[in-house]
């Protein structure tokens, strides 16, 4: 009886959110697996798309003829049993579809145009590597290979006699190198080398070399060892002395040498930590932990330490870091710890490198994977431990579909391989604290620094009383004078804006006129060092004015503050400190962010100045001031967690400071002195400010006492928008209990984005089973109805904004 494979194809609509089903070719008797590509044909013509295998199983008889699948795009899965289970469920839980999510999984090397090639490994018996290469060193895998032919490779392939490797065309590729081996046995080589002439001693260092090598060398390096060119290579390859073959190679991320480190001698605290977060790992149990420690209690070390344990007990281990700004520090002490066992995924790679990484931790070479957000999906087996740094970050919540938190994936792969989460900060999501509460997670406290060091002296400067006392500027007098100091001393400074460009907005002083994006509904930022004014939203970007395009008047000023600008400011007040800025701007270079750093670590400049990347993470010891430039920026925002997010950034860069054997100290500017994240993140009383935002929140009805979900409509035409935004809102509302709370719909907070105007709703609930349905229904009726409008949903929105 025929085989059948269940297929995902890629269409993303809700009609094709469920396999379909599709007839194996009789010639395929070696088995096809899920998680494999496959192209088949889709709908009426002669259409052919890529498609996952979701499951197999034997034909049952149908009113319906089934079409083919055309060919095979993989000889082994590229997602396994795990992944595919964690897609159903991710698919569900986000209102996504289910090949989205699969897509997302995927390097992106993977999603590109590439060719992909078959090699016979070195016990391949020769009767079918003639018959499958004939004199061809590797064949490519297309979909004009014959059935017969593809079947006997997937064979070959699973028996580890045939490699594969992939060459992107666009994104990247398998990177090769020209490797060298001796082709003569010693005796030859001696031999040859006797023949030679006195004069040819490169030729004579290269035979002695061949006669000692046991090991492949690559020629690159074989060059560089003795010195030798190309051509004596290419010479002693005609002559018979070696041989030359392309061999695939890993690119390494992390190229740079990094220093082997030991594991710390723990405190009492921080072993109490390690002890039971290893005994559930021994005990293969899902528990969650919330390891809530001051900035500087060393969390890091509870980590590698917890790391270490599951690698000693033959498990693996996953670790996510908020932003790539993070990464470098981070993986640099995790690669000193355990060595080449790290591969590293985030965004600043390659595709190139991000692919070999996939592949090393596919492979299974890898036992321990650093990265951001979308590492969580990495193709890691038998996990131990998962490591979640700083679980507040908004940056763990993906902004488009599908819109996972990292957290939830995290919580789900613990429950999956029987393993603990340990999420760590300094400053705990309300959700995270609210859950240890309720003992859901477990909580440990590491409550002071590892190198009893007091936290840092935090001053709150009132901005409306320094503006009474000089003329405006960015420094009040406090913070100028401590930046002295620190300069005196030979110290560093750290000093964040949370805005980065030179200034917010340019305005007309004559008629009020504000330049605008046209296809957004926000101001456009001036940018000096690219001398143009850009939007932060959809990229739209133009020369400044000179004068005011309404009434054409030369009273343009520049108003708001930006890095740029503060940069100037300070290179004014200090001509002779050293200046790093760090920002979107200055590290849009692939490697730019390590680069800074590194650069500041070296002593290389005085003040880092940054936007909230240089808030979190940094460990230099000579950093002994911090100065935060606006602490009101987030407090302004219309959103029930800016006081938490406020709080949360204060805190987390004050400990930035006196991280060492120095003490720190902080200076906070705001406009709000007396606002209680402001007060509080000055004491780090991480506790009272729990507990006040908490009854706040119960006040308002918000998350953690309720679940929200965020609907958003949008078109190019704003009435198309409105509309359907009003109809979701009656159509959900009719089939909810009277105790869900809907908010709107309204405009959302910047109503026109990238020429599209969005209207939006906002649901609160506590328990509403009807409600999942009702939105998966509201998918599928906007899909029937396409056009130009287009339906979002977000599970446990981030922001209402």
């Amino acid at each position: 009886m025929s085989q059948v494979a269940e297929v995902i194809v890629d269409v993303p609509t809700m009609q094709m959110n469920t396999p379909y089903s599709y007839l194996i070719p009789a010639a395929l008797t070696t088995p096809l697996l899920p998680g494999m590509r496959v192209i088949v044909p889709f709908g009426n013509g002669s259409r052919k798309v890529q498609g996952f295998v979701w499951q197999v199983h034997e034909q049952v008889p149908t009113t319906h003829e089934l079409k083919t699948i055309d060919s095979v795009m993989d000889l082994s899965p590229v997602l396994n049993k795990e992944l595919l289970a964690m897609a159903d469920w991710l698919a569900k839980t986000t209102f996504a579809f289910t090949i989205t999510v699969l897509l997302t999984m995927l390097p992106n090397a993977l999603k590109a145009a590439y060719e992909r090639w078959a090699t016979p490994n070195s016990d391949l018996d020769p009767a079918s590597k003639k018959r499958l290469f004939g004199e061809q060193e590797k064949i490519e895998l297309t979909d004009k290979l014959p059935a017969a032919q593809l079947n006997e490779l997937m064979g070959l392939y699973r028996k580890h006699e045939i490699s594969v490797t992939y060459e992107v065309k666009s994104k990247g590729h398998a990177k090769q190198v020209t490797m060298v081996k001796p082709a003569m046995s010693v005796a030859e080589l001696q031999e040859a080398k006797q023949q030679l002439r006195i004069t040819a001693v490169k030729q004579a260092d290269l035979l002695d070399y061949l006669v000692t090598q046991t090991d492949l060398i690559s020629q690159p390096a074989l060059e560089k060892t003795l010195g030798i060119t190309s051509t004596v290579i290419k010479n002693a390859a005609e002559k018979g002395w070696l041989t030359r073959f392309q061999a695939e190679v890993y690119r390494d991320p992390l190229s740079r040498a990094v220093d082997k480190t030991r594991p710390l001698h723990l405190n009492e605290a921080q072993q109490k930590a390690v002890s039971a977060i290893c005994a559930a790992t021994d005990d293969h149990e899902d528990t969650t932990f919330l390891l809530e420690g001051v900035t500087g209690s060393g969390k890091t070390e509870v980590y590698l330490q917890a790391i270490a344990n599951a690698l000693e007990k033959g498990q693996n281990a996953l670790m996510l870091v908020p932003e790539i700004s993070l990464t470098p520090q981070i993986v640099g002490r995790v690669r000193g710890r355990f060595g080449k066992q790290v591969a590293v995924l985030h965004s600043g790679l390659s595709a190139g490198e991000r692919f070999d990484e996939w592949r090393r931790i596919d492979r299974g070479e890898a036992r321990v994977v650093v990265g951001a957000r979308s590492a969580v999906f990495a193709p890691l087996t038998n996990i131990g431990i998962i490591i979640m740094d700083e679980e507040h970050e908004a940056s763990y919540k993906q902004d488009d579909n599908p819109r996972y938190h990292a957290r939830d994936v995290a919580l789900w792969r613990s429950r999956y391989h029987h393993c603990p989460v340990v999420l760590g900060s300094a400053t705990p999501s309300l959700e995270s604290r609210a859950r240890a509460q309720k003992n859901r997670y477990q909580r440990l406290l590491l409550p002071t620094r590892v190198n009893q060091q007091a936290l840092p002296e935090a001053t709150i400067v009132d901005m409306t009383q320094e503006l009474q006392k000089h003329a405006e500027s960015t420094f009040s007098s406090p913070l100028m004078a401590a930046v002295n100091d620190r300069l005196a001393k030979g110290e560093q400074t750290l000093l964040m804006l949370n805005r980065r460009g030179y200034s917010s907005f340019v305005m007309c002083r004559d008629c009020g006129f504000v330049l605008k994006c046209p296809n957004c509904d926000i101001s456009l930022t001036l940018h000096m060092d690219s001398h143009s004014m850009k939007c932060h939203y959809c990229g739209h970007e133009e020369p400044i004015p000179q004068i005011c395009p309404n009434c054409h008047s030369h009273h343009i000023r520049y108003y708001g503050t930006g890095t740029q600008k503060v940069e100037t400011e300070l290179k004014q007040l200090l001509p002779t400190a050293r200046i790093l800025r760090m920002d979107v701007d200055t590290t849009r270079r692939k490697g730019a962010h390590e680069r800074l750093l590194r650069q500041f670590g070296n002593h290389e400049a005085d003040i880092l100045l940054g936007t909230q990347m240089i808030a979190k993470g940094l460990d230099f010891p000579d950093v002994t001031l911090v100065g935060v430039l606006n602490a009101d920026t987030a407090l302004s925002l219309p959103d029930f967690r800016s006081s938490e997010r406020t709080f949360q950034l204060l805190t987390q860069v004050s400990g930035r400071a006196g991280r060492a054997q120095k003490p720190g100290q902080v200076f906070i500017q705001t406009y709000n002195p007396e606002h209680y994240a402001i007060q509080l993140a000055k004491s780090q009383d991480y506790e009272r400010f729990f507990l006040t935002e908490m009854k706040l929140r119960h006040q308002g009805n918000y998350p953690p006492y309720y679940f929200a979900v965020k609907v958003t409509a949008s078109d190019v035409e704003e009435r198309v928008a409105a509309a359907a935004i009003h109809q979701i809102a009656a159509q959900l509302q009719a089939g909810m209990s009277q105790s869900a709370i809907v908010l709107g719909p309204t405009p959302s907070a910047i109503a026109r984005v990238n020429k599209r105007y969005y209207y939006q709703l906002v649901i609160k609930y506590k328990q509403e089973p009807q409600l999942s349905a009702l939105l998966f229904n509201l998918l599928n009726q906007a899909q029937k109805n396409r056009k130009g409008l287009q339906i979002a949903i977000d599970n446990n929105p981030m922001s209402f904004m």
